[in-house]
């Protein structure tokens, strides 16, 4: 029997007491799959994703998908099939463990969960009711760790750019300054786009290139001297870089200011 619901159909749940090895440690299923462990604990793998799960963990496994486990201690646990809407969210979103911190409320829901055996229409409301609650805790935990996530890179991103700011008129590596934030420099480069709408690259061209036209507006320097103060080689380089950048010459630019 199923139950329809706005959210998701309810196909099956069956409660597991001291399961010592699973039947299967690789099984694939047709449908969303839920193990919410009450005691005990087992390895998995779903998707790379892999670890240990025991009281507090609740693994989902996506349709079709590899579902790698093994037993470590006996296992209590609830075994929940489900349809969901695949609208609302993608599959990496629901895939793998979730900790879930509201331990007392999760207790209560196995409590109540272990009491509903039957499929009759009261006990599979019943039943519907508690695992969504489970699925808003799931849904909770994702978005405080989504959130947690991005305030980090927005604070790790606000530092590159000091860092970069800080040594863009010198000399400048950029594998070191992803070095000392912990990133490769691809990661780097994604990160810092994402938050400023640029590479960090064109971040520091671009304050090397309001330092050049201040110069040039406002100074008799040299084109190697305003090279050096820019962090540029020589005025030749400086030249080829600032023509691509403002779509004309230097000595061009510089005349449009001599009155």
């Amino acid at each position: 029997m199923t139950y329809q619901d706005p959210a998701i159909k309810l196909l099956s749940h069956v409660y597991w007491v001291q399961k010592k090895e699973f039947m299967y440690e690789r099984d694939e299923y047709a449908c969303w799959t839920l193990f919410a462990v009450e005691e005990g604990s087992f390895d998995y793998e779903i998707k790379g994703d892999k670890g240990e799960a025991r009281f507090g963990d609740v693994v989902i496994c996506p349709p079709r998908c590899v579902f790698r486990r093994k037993t470590k201690e006996p296992l209590t646990f609830h075994f929940i099939q489900f349809i969901r809407d695949e609208g609302v969210e993608g599959e990496e979103d629901w895939l793998g463990k979730i900790r879930i911190a509201d331990t007392s409320r999760l207790a209560s829901n196995y409590r109540y969960l272990r009491t509903l055996q039957g499929w009759d229409e009261a006990s599979t409301g019943h039943k519907l009711h508690l695992v969504n609650d489970l699925l808003r805790m799931i849904r909770m935990e994702r978005n405080v760790r989504v959130e947690a996530a991005a305030a980090i890179q927005d604070e790790q991103m606000n530092r590159a750019r000091s860092l970069l700011t800080g040594q863009a008129f010198g000399e400048l590596s950029m594998l070191e300054v992803a070095s000392g934030l912990g990133l490769t420099p691809v990661q780097f480069t994604r990160q810092f786009r994402k938050a400023f709408g640029q590479t960090p690259t064109d971040f520091i061209s671009d304050l090397r290139m309001t330092r050049a036209r201040y110069y040039l507006e406002n100074t008799t320097l040299t084109l190697d001297v305003i090279a050096s103060q820019c962090g540029y080689e020589n005025g030749f380089y400086l030249s080829r870089i600032f023509t691509q950048k403002v779509g004309m010459a230097p000595s061009v630019y510089r005349s449009m200011f001599r009155v």
